[in-house]
């Protein structure tokens, strides 16, 4: 396969909160993308002879982690502070395009007694010379969709354990490169899919594994958020954190691609519940979009007044909600939606159905065990009895600490704590690259007028026998939780 096949844009900038620089025509046009699309039918056929499995893989420990971070905008300082407050963690590298950023979080680390670090910014490639510094062992990328790939995988053949903002790849090629590099380098390629790490999905998942739904049959899951105006937002480059996305990254995406672009907030949670890639497989997809009913009308709208919208008049956006449906192997189904530019309340449904309850979070969380819903005194009961050990271990500090009401925090403990204690992370290289396959998938089956197409087995077979990861801390769990002041005690003992 050409390698120019991994890229659906021709050009793109790096930065925290995200960037792509030039007008929407340095992307590729829409007519464009829908010929990169019959790649993927190349793709899907390919045949992986897995060199190593990395689901259950447990690398060396790491004591101390020493992590560089690409991208510290919006998201990416986030992360920064947050694991801040973790034990065994040392961070060594800021990197982002825009020096504001970087001196933002550096900001934050002396205010808090932590040592200032190494800073990269102000170069398109500066991103490389933090991959390759030789004291570092985790990369966390905070970067625009376009550079998830080629970062990841840089890293990795540099000696460094990954972990990436969703989704982590675009296309199906460069899912499988990422797959191919982390079984060839034996380093861990983890997306940061936080949604599988909320109170809910958690408590749900742990009802599952003990069978509580029965044999769970369908499963939906969504990600329904209203971003119209963030996606038309003109961004501050001289900002750490401005709520809009650098260069307009996001906006371009929507304008030049038709399918489910986000689909592994929802995803994810079901498909731990379903132990996809873990004793079942995705089989095949077909997916629907509606027309755009609103992008277009806001871009009209503000270029009247603006010249900065100017471009925008050649943008063919390409829809608003897009239904998704999936089969497994086993014959169970999901259902995945997308819709980021209509006016509604936010969800991300979460509904898992089995043969004896269901349970669904959005807009009330609710479970049934049987033909009625639980009451709240039932709810109470079956919360206290099945609330897994992880959140009752840090899910008090997590509320604290934040990030999306606690779970990125989780998600960040955990995946610290497994790669302190050598344990293999909950989410491996195989579910980064299939969750995120949905997206070009989806894109082929709507050009196709929702045409079935099958989904790779990224795992090279290895789903019948790979085992579910464990959510009640049997392993490991050893990692502290850190106030702000004790980060800086911690700092002078060390």
């Amino acid at each position: 396969m050409k390698s120019n096949r991994r890229d659906f844009f021709k050009t793109a900038t790096f930065a925290g909160a995200g960037a792509m620089t030039g007008s929407l025509l340095s992307g590729c046009t829409p007519k464009e993308a829908e010929s990169n699309l019959a790649v993927i039918l190349e793709s899907v056929k390919k045949s992986h002879s897995q060199k190593f499995n990395m689901s259950g893989y447990a690398a060396p420990a790491l004591p101390v982690v020493r992590v560089g971070f690409i991208g510290v905008g919006d998201r990416g300082s986030g992360a920064v502070e947050r694991l801040s407050n973790i034990e065994g963690v040392e961070i060594k590298a800021l990197g982002d395009l825009r020096p504001a950023a970087v001196a933002g979080s550096q900001k934050y680390l002396s205010s808090i007694g932590r040592p200032a670090t190494q800073e990269f910014s102000g170069d398109d490639n500066v991103w490389k010379k933090l991959a390759e510094l030789p004291d570092l062992d985790l990369i966390y990328i905070c970067t625009p969709w376009v550079w998830h790939t080629q970062m990841a995988v840089y890293a990795m053949e540099n000696g460094k354990h990954v972990v990436c903002e969703v989704p982590i790849a675009r296309t199906i090629d460069e899912a499988w490169q990422l797959v191919e590099t982390s079984e060839r380098t034996k380093k861990h390629c983890m997306m940061l899919e936080n949604c599988c790490y909320d109170f809910f999905e958690l408590l749900t998942l742990n009802m599952a594994r003990q069978g509580m739904f029965g044999d769970i049959i369908h499963g939906e899951g969504a990600y329904i958020h209203n971003l119209l105006g963030m996606n038309f937002r003109k961004p501050q480059d001289d900002k750490q954190a401005d709520g809009a996305y650098t260069g307009m990254w996001r906006l371009r995406e929507n304008a030049t691609r038709n399918g489910n672009l986000y689909p592994t907030h929802g995803l994810g949670p079901i498909c731990q519940v379903m132990n996809i890639n873990r004793g079942d497989k995705m089989d095949y997809l077909s997916s629907m979009s509606t027309f755009d009913f609103t992008m277009s009308p806001r871009e009209k709208e503000l270029s009247l007044n603006d010249p900065f919208y100017a471009e925008w008049k050649v943008a063919e956006f390409r829809g608003n909600m897009n239904t998704t449906l999936v089969k497994t192997t086993l014959g169970k189904t999901i259902m995945i939606q997308h819709d980021v530019s209509s006016t509604q309340p936010y969800s991300r449904i979460h509904l898992v159905k089995g043969t004896q309850g269901m349970a669904r979070k959005y807009p009330n969380q609710m479970i049934a065990l049987g033909e009625s819903w639980a009451n709240d005194d039932e709810m109470k009961a079956i919360s206290e009895k099945f609330t897994p050990e992880i959140v009752r271990r840090v899910g008090d500090m997590a509320r604290k600490v934040g990030g999306h009401g606690g779970m990125d925090f989780i998600m960040d403990w955990r995946m610290i704590d497994c790669l302190r204690n050598g344990l293999p992370l909950d989410q491996d290289v195989y579910d980064g690259a299939l969750w995120s396959s949905i997206g070009p998938l989806s894109e082929w089956s709507v050009v196709n007028r929702s045409q079935s197409i099958d989904i790779p087995d990224f795992t090279g077979g290895s789903w019948k026998t790979n085992k579910p990861h464990g959510i009640n801390l049997e392993t490991g769990g050893t990692t502290k939780v850190l106030e702000v002041k004790e980060v800086a005690a911690e700092m002078q003992l060390n």
